[in-house]
């Protein structure tokens, strides 16, 4: 008996696959015997668009690398120049980027949950989760200006004070009460459960060996946060979220406890603005930026796992080289893993459990 196997395209117009990605899926019957992922629809031709611009001028474009958590591009950017420079952040402005980053965390889970659910067939927690994250997006919008693409980080600071906390205790005063609403609707929720639980099981062995970072990662057991070490984070009292089971479920448990820590941070942030310190800033002119000769690193703990930036510099007002390391774009590799034995219609629940978003992988 000869056994037909079957090409299926899943995507890239796609609406379950949240941006241009196509999974060349081979078919037996319902049954997935491989996966290749098919990416590039996207690619804008972020990290060569560096080496034509100054470093200003690259700095508004970093924010549209992932445009669900631009703060931390910027921040991630930043890092380089201020470490290049020998520039000091100021203790305020170390919490008004902090305060921002995890606000940012925040909206950025808040629009996976509501997506995810609605992968699934739930409608009503996509409308909830954008209510709350309407209230982040309020806030960012009155601080820069914009509700996605902010460009507030500069060079040695940040464009104007915090002169307004009222929306800040809005959320950490209204979002835990919400949290515990999604949780009633969603976690206990037999047919939830049925679609998440024990599928797309991911072990700390093929994480690891997919350089996978992030929640994707902590919801397989493995311990490691970047903000444990992170300048910024320094004197802040959170958990970091470690979780064992590493199917779907989790990653979706994983992201409503890290909000929860996220909320924690931003309380004891809140705190401290409060005091109503006068903003002092170490700005530097940034039309003559130039960085010595030589390679500037760092990372942070984005949403979506490790993000990094390596800048080589000639000396000149541009970088020579710059890349980027984004997480998204390694969770895509792993669906070749992740997907395979398992059948169509588990799919989009265990590929939307990974959090991808595609201008993070076409970058």
């Amino acid at each position: 008996m000869t056994i037909t196997t079957l090409k299926l395209n899943l995507g890239p117009q796609h609406p379950s696959t949240h941006g241009v990605l196509r999974l060349i899926l081979e078919l037996e019957g319902e049954k997935i015997l491989s996966c290749e992922p098919d990416v590039g629809y996207l690619h804008r031709g972020m990290e060569k668009m560096a080496e034509k611009m100054s470093y200003i001028q690259y700095l508004p474009v970093v924010d549209r690398i992932d445009y669900l958590a631009g703060f931390f591009y910027s921040e991630l950017y930043l890092r380089n120049i201020e470490k290049a420079l020998n520039i000091e952040l100021t203790p305020k402005v170390k919490q008004i980027r902090t305060l921002c980053l995890e606000l940012n965390r925040i909206s950025s889970h808040l629009l996976w949950i509501g997506a995810f659910l609605m992968d699934l067939g739930a409608t009503s927690p996509f409308f909830y989760a954008m209510r709350e994250r309407e209230m982040i997006l309020r806030f960012f919008e009155k601080l820069t200006g914009q509700r996605m693409m902010y460009n507030y980080f500069i060079p040695g600071g940040v464009r104007r004070d915090i002169d307004f906390l009222e929306d800040i205790e809005e959320i950490v005063s209204v979002l835990p009460k919400k949290l515990k609403d999604y949780e009633r609707i969603i976690t206990d929720n037999p047919i939830f459960i049925a679609r998440t639980k024990g599928k797309g099981i991911l072990t700390d062995k093929i994480l690891l060996n997919h350089a996978i970072t992030g929640v994707n990662l902590r919801a397989s057991g493995v311990l490691y946060d970047t903000r444990e070490n992170d300048y910024l984070y320094d004197g802040l009292i959170f958990d970091t979220v470690i979780l064992k089971d590493g199917d779907a479920w989790a990653r979706y448990k994983a992201r409503i406890l890290e909000i929860r820590e996220s909320i924690n941070i931003i309380s004891q942030l809140l705190e401290e603005l409060k005091r109503e310190i006068p903003l002092e800033q170490n700005i530097i002119n940034p039309l003559n930026i130039k960085l010595p000769e030589g390679e500037y690193y760092s990372e942070i703990e984005a949403p979506r796992g490790l993000a990094s930036c390596l800048i080589i510099s000639d000396g000149k007002e541009k970088p020579y080289r710059l890349k980027w390391r984004t997480g998204s774009y390694y969770s895509v590799n792993l669906l070749r893993e992740i997907l395979k034995e398992n059948y169509l219609n588990d799919a989009i629940a265990i590929a939307g459990s990974l959090d991808i978003i595609l201008p993070e992988v076409d970058k």
